[in-house]
């Protein structure tokens, strides 16, 4: 694979590139607001009643930001599905549900038209990780209510490749399946990849060694910190892929073959970066966006709570869309302030997964006279703990500024996740 799903649309210069979202944008609105209570009742507070009325940019940017807690209040107010919808019932063939770990989880809708546009923007993220149909893309995911990767599943199908589904399998099962289907790509979240890796090291088994040539992340920012990459490359013996996604507003973006941060889909959604105080447009902040094909149940100017920053130079694999550069940050609502030191979980992840011997990590928030302190629980072996311990405690004084307390905890005492991550946790006692 040449790592291009549409190199012609991946690669158009700035002005087309605007033309053709321009005309995206505009079919939506035709299609969706004469049906859709909630997306009209955003249009009608910028002035916009029917498709005509947005006659250039301006238009655009004087629509109101759409906020995930408007989605909660109106799934609450019309429940179960709420307004959002621009087809009857009938018309709707998947539900999805987020996973919560912000908030109360959103219950989604997409038509089959809908539909098939997650699978398209899925091919981009499996094409530009270098997958093809002659690969074997194995999914250790429970496939559930959560959106996950059941895209992306059905993306590697509809590439041509032969997707693997893991669900209703344990660990054991999993790696068996993953030898003896021959699997050449892996999709999961950063933390399950580590911890598959693991698990199989501790069978006496090196997935350095096994058919993985590609692992695809998604979930968490893991995939787009390099520490964290690093090990599991080193524990697959393969490359490792970042993506980015959201069930509210879909499958956004990828990594390509230069690596260089997360490629923004522009052929299928509408991008901007804004001062998440202010909303000034802005080259780091928090990420807004629009999609383009999902007239079902489209989303407008819609704040992510995604932590980006705007890559200046042109990549080297040649695509003109936007590069965000180390991928998604972080949550802007997830950063910590100890002792006046703004820390993001991110960063104190990036620093952890240096030390190869930390299997697992968590951070403890805590208060202290007033104060939030921090507190690292660290998963070691081998009797390393209390020297190790004091190298992380070094390591993040040096390069964050702040002091925290670090902990050694026995081996496989601290939680494995399969979705998404909560290494994030507060107590109400020191």
């Amino acid at each position: 694979m040449n790592g291009f799903f549409d190199r012609a649309l991946e690669t158009l210069a700035p002005e087309p590139l605007r033309a053709h979202q321009w005309t995206r944008l505009r079919a939506v609105l035709e299609t969706a607001l004469p049906a859709n209570p909630f997306l009209a009742g955003k249009c009608r507070a910028a002035g916009i009643t029917q498709a005509g009325d947005l006659r250039g940019w301006e238009d655009f940017r004087r629509l109101p930001f759409t906020l995930k807690s408007e989605l909660v209040a109106d799934q609450a107010a019309h429940p179960p599905f709420g307004r959002n919808l621009s087809e009857p019932l009938e018309r709707y063939v998947r539900v999805h549900q987020t996973s919560g770990t912000t908030g109360v989880p959103l219950r989604w809708l997409d038509t089959q038209a809908s539909w098939d546009w997650w699978l398209r923007c899925w091919q981009f993220v499996l094409a530009g990780a270098g997958l093809g149909p002659a690969d074997r893309v194995f999914f250790p995911f429970s496939f559930g209510l959560f959106v996950g990767f059941w895209a992306g599943f059905e993306g590697a199908r509809a590439l041509g490749a032969l997707a693997i589904p893991g669900g209703g399998q344990d660990t054991a099962q999993r790696l068996a399946a993953l030898d003896v289907l021959a699997a050449t790509a892996l999709c999961c979240t950063p933390s399950y990849a580590l911890h598959l890796a693991q698990a199989a090291r501790e069978r006496g088994l090196d997935p350095a060694r096994s058919s993985i040539r590609v692992t695809v992340h998604a979930g968490e920012p893991g995939a787009g910190i390099p520490s964290v990459r690093a090990r599991i490359e080193e524990a697959w013996g393969a490359r490792a892929y970042d993506h980015a996604g959201m069930t509210e507003m879909g499958a956004y973006g990828y990594e390509c073959v230069a690596q260089a941060g997360l490629h923004v889909n522009e052929s299928e959604f509408i991008a901007e970066v804004i001062d998440p105080v202010t909303g000034a447009a802005a080259a780091a902040g928090e990420l807004v966006l629009s999609n383009l094909g999902r007239t079902g149940s489209p989303l407008l100017r819609y704040r992510t709570g995604d932590r980006v920053r705007v890559a200046s130079a042109p990549c080297a694999c040649g695509r003109t869309f936007l590069r965000l550069e180390g991928g998604i940050l972080g949550r802007v609502d997830d950063m910590l302030v100890v002792r006046g030191v703004n820390v993001f979980p991110a960063a104190l992840e990036g620093i952890i997964r240096r030390f190869p011997a930390v299997d697992e990590f968590m951070i403890e928030v805590f208060r202290r006279d007033e104060m939030d302190e921090l507190r690292l629980l660290l998963e070691v072996g081998d009797g390393a703990g209390p020297e190790l311990s004091g190298r992380v405690r070094e390591a993040v004084r040096i390069e964050l500024g702040i002091r925290v307390e670090t902990m050694p905890v026995p081996a496989r005492s601290l939680p494995r996740w399969e979705l998404k991550a909560r290494r994030l946790v507060r107590r109400t006692g020191g």
